[in-house]
């Protein structure tokens, strides 16, 4: 029988290492960048297209590469950071293993030009899936240039699985600011489609961090910095009333190398003890610098994830570093002793807000332009359709009052203590005409547990709502229906509203801002990341902080873009949740029924868009049961 086992071509070998190292356009930003921070580079440009999809180049004035190091730079497992396996625990450099240009290469078309400063020309190399196709002399500036075109062109099942262009330039804008972050005396700048998205030039790590966050993130920082002989601490943590609802902040690196690790981030959170609102993160960016020895970095391709030779003692020295920071600079609580000993006594209720400030749309009994199609812009079979579904959830409620109807009360026998109610105050009426009168309103009328729930008897029993879930119910299917058939009323402001964002928020609204000036907003372009919100939607206008909504728009939109939505569905969503009233905000009786019968004329009643439930329903007879156990 002949030999079966042999050798797989270099091209092949490349391609299944490909398969690890470059995941998607995001991961060859990093080879790149980090391949140019290890060159000594002051200066690294990198420009896109299409998301990456079409090209992807990275300029960069390091110490280049000479014609033979050039070409060896692409073959498998060449690399000038290690010589020895001893090397390996004294890693100063971002990359080590000598797979990434090989692994580029053989999924690209991919054209590199260099030049040492001591030499007058330099390389021009083109490479397509591994094999080479022309090496010639050039001129070019010193440095290198780099650029990666048609991604995955002989791999056509990874770029299919690619998503969309919003999404993956998201995920290269991540990895540039997580390189950009670790190395701020570098000048760095990214442009996207002919346009700049960042320009970051060299400076201390502050400075780079209100260039990447935007000028507000600068009131939000809290320094960091600890050292003992084992490691060394630095960096910053965000105040706890500027975390957000969605992760994407938090920066971890150790000795100047990005890594994601969820142990050392419950290290970070659990410092913020009783600080932080529920499902809230803190933006924190911190540097661990320790002897390369002590951890291990060769665990994944990646080289994002790291084993430490103590895991617990960088746990605990994080955990209080942090905490003594935000004491520090007086954002820990602290025991006034000089208060009023009477620090027990409940407060006064707060007034409950007047009803003009609570949301209209589950108040009002019509629906607004903004938040969906008037009645006389329905068509007949919609409208007969919602009536329909409106009548089969008032049959739930027909027949309560003789359901639920009092048989003639017999006069109660005395105890010891009586109850005093509302209605024995009413001097017009009997005590059983008082009665009969307060149990027709508690039927009648829904009310509120914790300000978060609202109850409403039915004739099986009692239903059960989540208000804030059904809210967005009702508002995700209004703005579905307006982006749809794009119509929607705005109202104009009186004094226009400046709203200045992150370069990475921003080009996310620039690329949404037609779908969302549907839904009845009037924002336009000013300046770099910058805005003017001239108009709101009608039923809005006066009841909402407009730049609150928009962030919480944008935060809420970041968090739907994995679930390959199209790009109405995912703003209908976003925006529900960002616009809904929220756990906690009282509403009137009249509101909460208004609420309900909104939420039963939707096509899809039962859950939120995000899958909460909007309702349950307690039926008497397993009520009953549970007071029988």
């Amino acid at each position: 029988m002949a030999d079966i086992i042999q050798l797989l071509p270099d091209a092949i070998a490349n391609q299944i290492a490909a398969g690890e190292v470059i995941q998607r356009p995001a991961s060859v930003v990093k080879e790149l960048m980090e391949n140019s921070i290890d060159a000594g580079s002051t200066s690294i440009k990198l420009v896109v297209k299409d998301a990456g999809r079409t090209l992807i180049q990275v300029i960069d004035n390091g110490c280049g590469m000479s014609e033979t190091d050039a070409r060896m730079s692409f073959e498998r497992h060449a690399t000038s950071k290690i010589r020895e396996a001893s090397d390996l625990f004294a890693i100063r450099t971002m990359g080590f293993r000598g797979e990434a240009l090989a692994s580029v290469a053989a999924i690209a078309h991919v054209e590199m030009r260099t030049r040492r400063q001591s030499e007058e020309l330099g390389t021009l190399l083109q490479i397509e899936g591994s094999a080479v196709k022309s090496q010639e002399p050039c001129q070019c500036s010193s440095g290198t240039t780099i650029s990666v075109k048609n991604l995955f062109f002989n791999v056509p099942a990874r770029r299919n699985f690619l998503k969309s262009n919003s999404v993956e330039m998201r995920y290269v804008m991540d990895e540039f600011q997580r390189i950009a972050i670790a190395n701020p005396d570098i000048f760095f700048s990214l442009h996207h489609n002919g346009s700049e998205v960042f320009h970051l030039p060299a400076g201390n790590l502050r400075q780079r961090l209100v260039g990447i966050f935007g000028a507000s993130s600068n009131k939000k920082l809290v320094p960091v910095s600890e050292e003992t002989d084992i490691l060394k601490l630095s960096g910053f943590v965000g105040k706890p009333e500027f975390a957000k609802k969605t992760r994407g902040e938090q920066y971890f690196y150790v000795n100047n190398r990005f890594i994601k690790s969820s142990y050392l981030n419950h290290a970070v959170t659990s410092a913020y003890e009783n600080l932080l609102p529920a499902d809230t993160y803190p933006l924190y960016v911190i540097f661990i610098e320790t002897d390369p020895a002590r951890i291990d970095i060769n665990v994944h391709p990646t080289k994002q994830e790291i084993k430490f030779e103590d895991e617990r003692l960088v746990y605990n020295y994080l955990k209080v570093a942090v905490r003594h920071a935000l004491g520090q600079y007086s954002i820990m609580p602290t025991l006034d002793f000089d208060i009023d000993t009477n620090f027990g006594r409940p407060a006064q209720a707060k007034p409950r807000p007047h009803r003009d400030e609570t949301v209209r749309s589950a108040s009002s009994n019509t629906g607004s332009p903004s938040a969906g199609p008037t009645h006389s812009n329905r068509t007949e079979e919609d409208s007969a359709r919602r009536a329909s579904n409106l009548q089969n959830w008032q049959e739930l409620y027909e027949g309560l009052d003789e359901f639920d109807k009092p048989e003639k009360p017999e006069a109660p026998a005395p105890t010891p203590l009586t109850l005093e109610s509302n209605w024995h105050k009413e001097p017009p009426l009997s005590e059983e005409t008082g009665m009969k009168s307060a149990e027709k309103q508690q039927q009648k009328e829904p009310y509120q547990v914790h300000n978060t729930y609202i109850v409403s008897q039915i004739k099986s029993g009692i239903l059960l709502i989540d208000q804030q879930s059904a809210h967005e119910r009702i508002l995700y299917e209004q703005f579905l229906e307006v982006l749809k058939q794009q119509k929607a009323s705005s109202q104009k402001q009186l004094f226009p509203r400046t709203l200045t964002l992150s370069p990475n928020d921003a080009t996310l609204l620039k690329e949404i801002l037609e779908q969302v000036n549907l839904l009845g907003f009037d924002i336009q372009e000013f300046g770099v990341n910058t805005f003017v919100i001239n108009g709101l939607p009608s039923e809005m206008a006066g009841k909402k902080d407009e730049i609150e909504v928009i962030e919480s728009l944008l935060e809420q939109y970041k968090g739907d873009l994995d679930m390959k939505l199209d790009t109405q569905e995912t703003i209908a969503r976003a925006m529900a949740r960002s616009a809904a009233i929220k756990r906690g905000q009282a509403l009137s009786p009249a509101e909460m029924q208004a609420l309900i019968d909104q939420l039963f004329a939707c096509e899809a009643p039962f859950k939120s868009p995000s899958g909460r439930s909007c309702f349950i329903t307690l039926e008497l007879d397993s009520l009953a049961k549970r007071f029988e156990s």
